[in-house]
């Protein structure tokens, strides 16, 4: 997974010394101008006017004074958002890579850009049809799509709108054009219409499902009637990004 924590200690700088200007700027512009006039090396000409020995000085007008005031916030509000667009990609990132282990998907090249390659919605098949096979293949893990959508569905490709899904079926992507799902008044029953079970892959795809009507007390079950398990992941909250950050958590 591309690691944009590594970006950090050099946005970290880039603040750092952003800060270190913008911050007694914004609290008296004139001190920085005073400081920065210090380090001129250029003499003054022996005629030079008033005007040209206040400049010289780094005196500032009230005109300059509120420019200088304004430049410096704006430096502060960027630097800010330098840091919230490092932490949004880590946590969209960390968001999806732990959806598609909770689902199933295991290392592989897929993990450098989770929400693209590791988890996406389906392409191909929906869910409909009949067995074929003798020997269907089942699976293991489903998501019920219930008040709030899920946040990391925002970030992946061809992902399930939210109207679309009641219920989310994942399964590798080579063997996704095998899942069957069938809806009854007693229960569900999803599996892979094949007759060898899916390989372990390095990507997942989310099938979205919409029930014909609502679950109630009906079981979600794979071959041989077994209950499949639920899983609900999602993308941490801020809180809990920052809180990890600040800890090394």
């Amino acid at each position: 997974m591309r690691n944009y924590w590594s970006l950090l200690p050099a946005v970290l700088v880039i603040v750092g010394l952003i800060l270190v200007y913008a911050v007694p700027t914004i609290v008296n512009p004139q001190w920085t101008s005073s400081i920065m006039a210090l380090f001129r090396s250029t003499a003054l000409p022996a005629d030079a006017t008033p005007e040209e020995t206040r400049r010289a000085a780094g005196v500032l007008g009230p005109q300059q004074l509120r420019s200088r005031r304004m430049l410096a916030i704006s430096l502060v509000v960027g630097a800010l958002a330098i840091i919230g667009f490092n932490v949004s990609l880590n946590r969209e990132a960390v968001g999806c890579y732990k959806a598609a282990r909770a689902f199933g998907a295991i290392d592989g090249p897929d993990i450098k850009d989770p929400c693209y390659e590791m988890i996406y919605g389906t392409f191909l098949g929906d869910g409909t049809g009949t067995a074929q096979e003798k020997s269907p293949q089942p699976l293991q893990y489903y998501q019920l799509v219930k008040g709030k959508r899920p946040k990391y569905l925002k970030w992946i490709q061809n992902a399930p709108k939210y109207d679309e899904a009641n219920l989310l079926v994942p399964a590798g992507g080579k063997c996704v054009s095998d899942l069957r799902v069938e809806q009854s008044d007693t229960e569900i029953k999803i599996y892979l219409d094949s007759d060898v079970p899916c390989p372990p892959d390095s990507n997942i795809s989310l099938t979205p499902i919409k029930l014909k009507k609502p679950l109630g007390d009906r079981k979600i079950v794979t071959v041989g009637g077994k209950e499949m398990t639920a899983v609900n992941p999602d993308l941490d909250s801020w809180f809990t990004v920052l809180k990890k950050l600040a800890t090394g958590g």
